[in-house]
């Protein structure tokens, strides 16, 4: 299919809630298509409609180390139940296509259950557990209108907000495209 460009922090597509996808065709596999090339191309784990420009609720996962889904599938108007976060939940480096090159620590809940739709409209549950959950909370925040770098502590916040001024993000129609610009999130 195609890797389509991938939309860096500031950028309103990135910052509102998404609509609901409501028509499942030919159109809709593509995309489905192009989201999984795009993100192996970038690479990434994990990737939404918000950041190639879509203001549509869709994700893609491409994660193989976990054994509670198959290693790539895609989630469409999904709901996400997650865990209570314990205070004494360890932060782990996270990063993100649409801030890329860099990362932060973030708590995130060990477990969540995605309930979606694939791209046939036909509905799935998973049951999901360390990296795989946080994986789907970081793709879900997406279509909720946030980035990770959104929930930050203070410090890290601190850095992040800095790391985007010096970069010039903020604007909208900031891209970078995978396979030709050495961007990595």
């Amino acid at each position: 299919m195609s890797i389509r460009p991938i939309v860096i922090t500031g950028d309103p597509v990135l910052h509102n809630p998404t609509e609901p996808i409501t028509v499942f065709d030919d159109n809709l596999a593509k995309l489905v298509e192009d989201m999984y090339d795009t993100c192996e191309a970038a690479p990434g784990v994990g990737l939404a409609g918000p950041q190639i420009g879509i203001n549509k609720s869709i994700f893609v996962w491409m994660y193989k180390d976990q054994n509670e889904a198959p290693e790539r599938g895609v989630a469409i108007n999904p709901t996400l139940w997650i865990e209570p976060i314990d205070p004494c939940e360890e932060a782990w480096e996270e990063g993100c296509l649409s801030f890329p090159g860099e990362q932060y620590p973030l708590k995130r809940s060990p477990r969540a259950i995605l309930q979606a739709v694939n791209e046939k409209n036909e509905p799935f549950e998973i049951h999901a557990t360390g990296w795989f959950a946080r994986i789907l909370q970081h793709e879900f925040d997406h279509l909720t209108g946030h980035l990770y770098v959104d929930r930050l502590e203070p410090r890290e916040a601190a850095l992040a907000k800095a790391t985007k001024r010096k970069n010039g993000w903020g604007k909208k129609g900031n891209t970078w495209m995978p396979g030709v610009d050495n961007l990595e999130g």
